[in-house]
């Protein structure tokens, strides 16, 4: 049933690719554990140890916050069509915030969406696949627009000022890499 591998192996990278979300797995070392779904064309595998997904601005910013305390992150992956298989990577996260050299260098990986906030890489030292079996199935109808649609209304402006007040904090009262950015341009 299930198996552990140290890599992202070439088959597990198909499955990956013909995913329509994903889950995000983050926690402190005290408060709440967050998991985020995510949609979109975000995620990316850039080595058999290394993945990465452009984050878009939304009503938190847990994952974020987490990693100024504890870098540990899981991904999950789910068949909701055809083979049963829930596949998990675990590894470390870090944030990259925009106009930032390291933003630079890894933006070029994503195509840049109305409300890209920061991207997130994780160096990956496990995966695990197991069965999957009790699943339902769910048929993929399309991608919701209506945050993208958001984010493209408000503009960068509005965006920034939503962020400083939405997105600076965690619900735990972590500030997050975009808080703390913005207290020392202050």
């Amino acid at each position: 049933m299930g198996k552990e591998f140290t890599s992202i192996t070439p088959q597990h990278e198909d499955f990956i690719r013909k995913q329509n979300m994903f889950f995000v797995g983050s926690a402190a070392a005290d408060g709440e554990v967050n998991i985020s779904p995510k949609g979109h064309d975000v995620f990316r595998i850039l080595s058999p140890n290394q993945v990465a997904y452009l984050d878009l601005t939304g009503s938190g910013n847990e994952t974020s916050a987490h990693l100024t305390r504890c870098s540990r992150l899981t991904f999950m992956f789910v068949s909701f069509e055809g083979d049963p298989l829930i596949m998990r990577l675990y590894g470390d996260g870090e944030v990259i915030l925009p106009e930032t050299p390291a933003w630079d260098a890894m933006s070029g990986h994503f195509n840049l969406l109305p409300g890209a906030r920061q991207i997130i890489v994780s160096n990956i030292h496990k995966v695990k696949t197991s069965c999957g079996f009790s699943i339902p199935f769910f048929h993929y109808e399309g991608e919701r627009n209506k945050l993208i649609d958001w984010a493209a209304q408000m503009g960068e402006s509005k965006l920034n000022t939503y962020r400083a007040t939405k997105n600076a904090i965690s619900m735990d009262g972590i500030p997050t890499p975009l808080g703390i950015r913005n207290e020392s341009v202050e």
